[in-house]
C-alpha cells in the first residue's frame, strides 16, 4: 500500500477543509499515481471532492464511522476491520492512502511506500500529517528534481 500527500514544510496538508494550494505538476502527478488505481479516503477529505463525487476511474474506497453514509459510486466502509477485508481483494501496489489527516495517522504505518511532495512555504493550516523526515520506519529512498511554482496563494 502507498500514501501520497502534498506538505508544506511543516507537514501541513489543509486547512478549513481544503488543500493548501493547488499545484498543477503535483495534481498531474497525483492523477498518473493514482488513475485506475484504488484510493482509500476519509469522508471529510470525501466531502472536499468536487460535488462530493469519488474520483473517476479509480476505486474509491470510503473510510467513515457514519453507518448511513452513502456515496454513489463508492465503497464505503465503517472500520479498521471492513477496511482491511475489502483491501483484501486488490493488489497492495495498485493501493494509495489519499488522506486526509485521520486517515494517514491510521494507516501511514501499513504504507511501504510514500510519495510525498515537500512545498518550502509554511502556510495557515489546521490539518497535519505526521513528518515522515522525523519517523524512523520511513527513509528517503529517491528524490526528485526541484520544481517551482510562483502561485502558491
Amino acid at each position: 500500500m502507498k500514501l501520497i500527500a502534498a506538505v508544506d514544510k511543516h507537514w501541513a496538508i489543509g486547512n478549513g477543509n481544503k488543500l493548501l494550494t493547488r499545484i498543477p505538476g503535483d495534481m498531474k502527478f497525483f492523477r498518473k499515481m493514482t488513475l485506475h488505481k484504488v484510493v482509500v479516503v476519509g469522508r471529510k477529505t470525501m466531502d472536499t471532492f468536487p460535488n462530493g463525487l469519488p474520483l473517476d476511474q479509480r476505486t474509491n474506497i470510503i473510510l467513515s464511522t457514519n453507518q448511513d453514509y452513502k456515496v454513489k459510486g463508492a465503497v464505503v466502509v465503517h472500520s479498521m476491520e471492513e477496511l482491511d477485508e475489502e483491501l483484501k481483494k486488490y493488489a497492495t501496489d495498485d493501493i494509495f492512502v489519499i488522506g486526509g489527516e485521520s486517515i494517514y495517522k491510521q494507516l501511514a504505518d501499513r504504507c511501504d511506500t510514500a510519495y510525498i511532495t515537500k512545498i518550502d512555504y509554511g502556510f495557515h493550516a489546521d490539518t497535519w500529517m505526521e513528518s515522515l523526515d522525523e519517523s524512523p520506519h520511513w527513509e528517503l529512498a529517491e528524490i526528485s528534481d526541484e520544481q517551482t511554482y510562483a502561485n502558491l496563494v
